[in-house]
């Protein structure tokens, strides 16, 4: 069975690759490995620097070159110091998607190792609950809720063009409205009441990085 280790942000993402990608890969012989970035001495979770991101993945890479080693991190406030964010040519008023191709051509291009598939989401994890917003409806007694999220979902042409200011992006947006969301409970749950055939249908750039993940499998 082919390997493939995914750093991941956090639990949320954690959670979502062991429920829902896992489990669907097994199938085709692909085993994926979800691992939460270190932060520091006995701390996981969360993206604060690229410095701390970089020398965790080359490890990864490094310590078995067979297998396939990949992230699931936001783009929505990814710090500075990533590869590509600071040069000039940084598409600062392009798409998210854009904005995460060029960031992770940059990336592995910095690392240099073979077996390193970089990717983004596109803005962050919570856009994917948008996809069919009614699933909130199981965790919400308001129909207000429910309809407020739909409206978003619609104003966009796909969940990953929901915008990424602290005001605006995905997460942010649901908890104006469902402030008792807790994103590592909900979050995996709602995404796999969705499916991960809606999924990747309507969020072309995770559907990019699942395409590259199957024809590792061949």
């Amino acid at each position: 069975m082919k390997r493939f280790y995914l750093l991941v942000e956090g639990q949320t993402e954690e959670t979502f690759v062991r429920e829902l990608l896992k489990p669907h890969y097994e199938r085709i012989d692909l085993n994926i490995i979800p691992i939460i970035v270190s932060t520091s001495p006995g701390h996981k979770g969360g993206v604060t620097s690229y410095s701390k991101v970089k020398p965790q993945l080359i490890r990864l890479c490094k310590q078995e070159p067979s297998a396939t080693v990949s992230t699931l991190m936001d783009l929505y406030a990814l710090p500075g110091d990533f590869p590509g964010k600071a040069d000039a040519a940084y598409p600062v008023r392009g798409t998210g998607r854009q904005k995460a191709e060029f960031i992770e051509a940059r990336w592995a291009k910095e690392i240099g190792e073979r077996n390193f598939l970089p990717h983004l989401m596109v803005h962050e994890y919570e856009a994917l609950l948008f996809v069919e917003p009614k699933r909130f409806a199981d965790w919400t007694d308001s129909q207000t809720v429910v309809n407020a999220l739909t409206a978003i979902a619609q104003a966009h042409p796909t969940p990953e063009d929901i915008n990424d200011s602290p005001q605006t992006a995905p997460s942010k947006r649901i908890l104006k409205l469902m402030p008792r969301f807790e994103k590592t409970f909900h979050g995996p749950l709602i995404a796999a009441d969705i499916g991960l055939d809606a999924l990747r249908q309507a969020c072309p750039h995770f559907n990019t990085w699942l395409v590259q993940l199957e024809r590792l499998a061949v």
